[in-house]
């Protein structure tokens, strides 16, 4: 049996509440303080690109869907039949209301790949995903915006008719961004990572995977292993 957390009457544990509530705070005025240092970045050139999706070709421009600005997930390409667990894991957090809520703020929303658009595809179909997703199979895309072989999250801004990067982030970066891993963080065992600082006696397994891949019939991951 696991262990479990020390046991004491409500004002103790209040006032022990009180004392990371501070702390959390703290934390969360260090993280807006970094905010701002992100809305002050300057922006660089991106080349247009020309990507498959299942409703016909599209420029980059046309990814936009009208608006200024636009959001892209860099999914994997792991090659054909396989596909990568943390980037499933991410997709798979997405709600399907997201475009549309991003897009009332006046920012598109799109999962692009490398994989040819038609084991995009069927990878969706098999997921049940819903979200707008596209292939930059045989372009410069990732190349042209540093995501290389890896997965990234980046934010672009159109101004007329020339489109710039904002942010891109990575590992930890895209983590945070996640729904259950930002819920199990705020439980008494947390995400049961061995990575996690926690008391002994706490469920933890192991989040090292190796290689980071999968077949269509394999389960998503966390992104706990990049720590």
């Amino acid at each position: 049996m696991a262990s479990t957390p020390t046991i004491v009457d409500p004002r103790e544990w209040a006032s022990a509440r009180a004392d990371l509530l501070t702390a959390e705070k703290e934390a969360r005025r260090s993280l807006d303080a970094v905010a701002a240092r992100r809305r002050r970045l300057p922006m660089t050139a991106v080349a247009s690109c020309d990507f498959q999706t299942p409703d016909g070709p599209r420029t980059l421009a046309d990814l936009f869907d009208g608006h200024d600005q636009l959001v892209v997930y860099q999914f994997m390409d792991n090659g054909p039949d396989h596909f990568c667990p943390g980037c499933t894991w991410f997709t798979d957090n997405l709600p399907a209301s997201a475009p549309r809520l991003l897009a009332e703020n006046g920012v598109a929303f799109r999962v692009v790949s490398d994989m040819p658009l038609a084991q995009l595809d069927a990878y969706w179909a098999r997921r049940g995903w819903t979200l707008p997703y596209a292939s930059s199979h045989g372009t410069t895309w990732t190349s042209d915006t540093g995501a290389g072989g890896g997965f990234r999250l980046s934010a672009f801004l159109k101004v007329g008719n020339a489109v710039y990067l904002t942010y891109a982030t990575t590992s930890r970066g895209i983590d945070g961004l996640t729904f259950t891993t930002g819920v199990l963080d705020l439980t008494a065992y947390g995400r049961g990572e061995d990575w996690e600082d926690s008391p002994e006696g706490w469920p933890q397994v192991p989040t090292a995977i190796f290689p980071n891949t999968m077949t269509i019939d394999g389960s998503s991951t966390s992104f706990g292993r990049f720590r």
